[in-house]
């Protein structure tokens, strides 16, 4: 660590500042701004992913781990599209884009012929230069623990362009990094008797955890039979070990130790070309394999637990899409997608030596699923956009072993969304739509209550999607240069909300809970958001982005009757991020914060609320020479606290009474990530 900070030391600044005032994007057309490379010069971007964050009025999602294509991607395409892959993320995807290749990237604000918004108002657009050559990068870095521990790992990624428009691409990453929501900290017991307080037990925590990443990604472009073609793969090794001491004062402990091995492999393809009569065809194909191996040791005073879960699941998917502009200003889509998803979970569970049974421990679990889409984009007026859509989604669930079904379900999916140019600086956008969940796999299968108690979370295959009408308006206002606040408001009315509901047993007698549909319930959102460049406070070359999200949810506890907010959900969630360039000294440097949060869930016989506080990162980022850059971050500069509080009954929570609550309070004492990159 120190030879690095040495040579970004040793080296001298420029002789004069030199005073480059960025770009202006292009003017907006249809709701698209460009954003030139100039744009981005002053902060001396060194890939798509560092450009992208810095978007006026943007802000980046890398997406969310369902089956099928539509809805997985985030808000990023690359020249036009969603990359094909899932579980290479697209944080990592922009990040092997280096910017020097990027000939724009655009703001898509409420839709734009031939872009496929996937449900989203806002989308950005990396538009790729189409030049020959290569270009590569090498990239040493290490995490150095606030316990001492130092955690190497290197990253090497190259990209080639031919003439004639061909390309490829290759990484590979080989590195350790630890697991932020541990620590060291104080877990304190209180047991009760007849609701009195009768003795409290206090005992020390100490829990490390890491992670090791072991990835290959490629991808291989070219022209194709009149069309074009690319194909894209990657082969994951993410192996992560937990290890928890729980010493009691006054003797005694507890132990936990979780072993997990993940294996993740996937291949997609997207081939597109023009057809007769000028309409446009994209055909997709995707698939992928997910092996998980858990082990989880779990030691207390009179109790041994050990949980084994061995699961596999692959997803195969296929997909096409005509799109034809039948006159100025309409364009039509319609199509198909098919996808066929399957999982094999075994589960064992030994307390005490003895085997115990599971809810849900062995089952394999097939889902047949198809959708057809029809969508129409109308220019009505410079500035009035429609979209406006139909899907209609139909899947076939079977379950065979522990838990036998069959079952088929059907959803039609109305979509229509209106975006308003009030003027050139004012946009709003409406947007009504049903939206249908995806079944999540992991509800299926029991699973452990990783890096808690080792206790077990019981499995229900018999679960129907989440559906929700929702209802959204946002109005967007653009000032100064390259300010914009966005205000969002989203109601949305639920059905078959998914959190936790009771099991009987044949005989009537409650056993456990476990994932399922507790009927009906609502949430609220209220988002704010705001870029800002602080040139006219006298901080130059700066800017400060934020976002707030305040959410309120509704629905009725299936054990109690009343009123509850939804597991799971944060009622509060905001980030905000401060980067300053300073040309003279080539460097970059800024302070990220995420928000804390607080969650809760309800089971059969506790109520866990879990508390995360702010997140804080510090980092400055050099660039030595042209090829050369140092990057330092200071993550959880704050003394990120995790809290953990868990109100345990003696059985039911609605007919028992509170046997005792249970409150661990961890601090993660930060690490510095330190890297160096070398450019080719």
């Amino acid at each position: 660590m120190s030879s690095l900070i040495m040579i970004a030391a040793a080296t001298q600044p420029a002789a004069a500042e030199q005073i480059v005032q960025p770009a202006a994007p292009a003017p907006p057309e249809r709701g698209v701004i460009a954003y030139p490379p100039s744009f981005f010069a002053a902060a001396s971007p060194t890939n798509a992913y560092d450009m992208v964050i810095r978007v006026p009025g943007f802000t980046f999602d890398k997406g969310a781990t369902v089956r099928g294509l539509a809805g997985s991607g985030g808000n990023v395409l690359i020249d036009g599209q969603p990359p094909v892959a899932k579980n290479d993320a697209l944080d990592e995807i922009l990040k092997r884009i280096p910017a020097a290749s990027v000939e724009r990237v655009e703001l898509i604000r409420g839709g734009a012929p031939g872009i496929d918004m996937q449900g989203r108002s806002v989308l950005a657009n990396v538009v790729r230069k189409q030049t020959s050559g290569f270009r590569g990068a090498v990239t040493p870095g290490s995490y150095v623990l606030y316990d001492g521990r130092v955690l190497n790992g290197i990253r090497a990624e190259a990209q080639w362009q031919w003439p004639g428009g061909r390309s490829a691409e290759l990484a590979q990453v080989f590195g350790r990094g630890p697991s932020e929501d541990q620590g060291d900290g104080i877990r304190t017991v209180t047991f009760f008797q007849n609701g009195v307080p009768v003795r409290t037990r206090i005992s020390d925590v100490d829990a490390d955890g890491q992670g090791t990443r072991i990835w290959t990604t490629g991808a291989f472009e070219t022209p194709l039979a009149g069309g074009r073609a690319r194909i894209n793969g990657a082969y994951m090794e993410t192996p992560a070990r937990v290890e928890i001491y729980d010493r009691y004062r006054g003797g005694g402990r507890e132990y936990e130790y979780d072993d997990i091995d993940r294996l993740q492999a996937e291949l997609g393809g997207r081939y597109s070309r023009l057809l007769l009569w000028g309409v446009a065809f994209e055909g997709v194909a995707f698939q992928q394999w997910n092996n998980q191996d858990t082990k989880v040791h779990f030691e207390a005073p009179g109790l041994t637990r050990d949980f084994h879960l061995d699961r596999a699941s692959t997803e195969s998917v296929g997909r096409a899409l005509f799109r034809k502009s039948l006159r100025q200003g309409l364009t039509v889509e319609f199509g198909g997608e098919g996808a066929l998803n399957k999982l094999d979970s075994r589960t064992r569970l030994v307390v005490n030596g003895v085997p115990r049974a599971v809810p849900a421990a062995n089952v394999e679990v097939q889902e047949k699923r198809g959708e057809a889409f029809l969508r129409a984009t109308w220019q009505v007026s410079p500035s009035l956009t429609v979209d406006a859509g139909v899907r209609q989604e139909g899947s076939t669930v079977t379950s065979e072993g522990d838990v036998e079904l069959e079952k088929s379900l059907t959803f039609t999916k109305p979509r229509l969304a209106l975006t308003w140019a009030v003027d050139p600086a004012t946009q709003v956008r409406v947007r009504v739509e049903r939206e249908v969940g995806q079944l999540n796999f992991d509800d299926f299968v029991a699973s452990p209550n990783v890096a808690s108690t080792g206790t077990v979370v019981a499995g229900n295959p018999n679960i129907t999607p989440e559906q929700a009408w929702v209802l959204e308006a946002a109005i967007e206002r653009r000032f100064w240069a390259g300010a914009a606040v966005i205000l969002q408001v989203r109601h949305y009315q639920l059905s078959d909300v998914v959190d936790r509901v009771p099991i009987f047993s044949p005989g009537g007698v409650l056993l456990a809970d476990a994932p399922g549909n507790i009927g009906e319930g609502t949430k609220d959102e209220v988002q704010a958001s705001l870029t800002l460049p602080l040139d006219r406070f006298r901080i130059q070359r700066a800017q400060l982005k934020g976002q707030v999200t305040v959410r309120r949810t509704e629905v009725t506890d299936p054990l109690t009757g009343e009123t509850r907010e939804i597991s799971g959900l944060h009622p509060i969630d905001w980030e905000a991020h401060f980067s300053q360039d300073l040309p003279r000294f080539r460097l970059t440097w800024g302070v990220d914060a995420f928000g804390g949060f607080r969650e809760r869930y309800f089971r059969l016989s506790e109520v866990e609320t879990r508390k995360v506080s702010t997140n804080v990162t510090i980092f400055a980022e050099r660039k030595i020479r042209p090829d050369l850059s140092l990057r330092v971050e200071a993550v959880g500069a704050s003394m990120r606290n995790f809290k953990r509080i868990r109100e345990v009954y003696s059985g039911p929570r609605t007919t028992s009474p509170l046997s005792n609550i249970d409150v661990r309070d961890l601090e993660w004492g930060g690490h510095l990530n330190i890297r160096l990159r070398k450019t080719f």
